[in-house]
């Protein structure tokens, strides 16, 4: 596990608190130049929602100083070719031609972010803290009201989420790997597996984010 300094993971706590509170299109504002900002200081983040084949359906940029058109536009003409490249190099968080990239992607469709001109932060760390914010960065922007952008849609849970399955998705959401969660819970890390496959299956998803971002949709994680 990539570790953060101390004064990162102090950031990464007041990013995480602070997006508690996005209610609203000037909330994820102030988070975004706030504390994402203090955490990954970047020019300009630019959101989009992708197809279930990873086109761009929509996309919006965020930024305190407005750059000129000129230089928005070619951005959000990159962004279509990051998002391709990202899903081709397995959907990971990562920096493709200099520019910090993570989302969620399914058979629905997804989420894709992309930060450009980065601070001094080495590539590594910032992937790293970049994943562990995916899931408030997926929810929250997708839920923002006042748009045509709209929470993907998903199916409901077929049943409730018993007490042992949401203690593994609350540590999966702390970046926890099976056998980290497996030793916090007392059991092995092929008996976290099997709850994570059931966790998939009942919140028709496929992966770990996914599996974040659905359960903090469906309270059954605290945001």
């Amino acid at each position: 596990m990539m570790l953060l300094t101390g004064r990162e993971q102090e950031y990464l706590l007041h990013a995480i608190l602070g997006a508690h509170g996005i209610a609203a299109p000037s909330d994820f504002f102030l988070w975004s130049q706030g504390p994402l900002q203090t955490l990954l200081p970047h020019d300009i983040l630019i959101c989009a929602q992708l197809d279930a084949d990873g086109a761009v359906l929509r996309s919006e940029g965020w930024h305190s100083i407005a750059p000129d058109q000129a230089r928005l536009r070619e951005r959000q003409d990159r962004l279509a070719r990051l998002a391709l490249a990202w899903r081709a190099g397995g959907q990971r968080a990562g920096v493709i031609d200099g520019v910090l990239v993570h989302g969620s992607a399914g058979e629905a469709g997804g989420s894709f972010f992309a930060l450009f001109a980065m601070g001094a932060m080495d590539a590594a760390r910032q992937a790293y803290a970049l994943e562990l914010l995916l899931p408030y960065l997926h929810v929250h922007w997708l839920a923002l009201p006042g748009s045509q952008r709209a929470p993907l849609a998903g199916p409901a849970a077929t049943r409730a989420a018993s007490a042992r399955e949401r203690e593994v998705l609350h540590w999966v959401r702390e970046g926890k790997s099976n056998d980290e969660v497996g030793q916090i819970l007392g059991i092995s890390g092929a008996t976290v597996k099997s709850h994570l496959q059931r966790i998939y299956k009942l919140l028709g998803v496929s992966n770990r984010t996914q599996a974040v971002s659905r359960g903090i949709a469906l309270r059954l994680l605290s945001h």
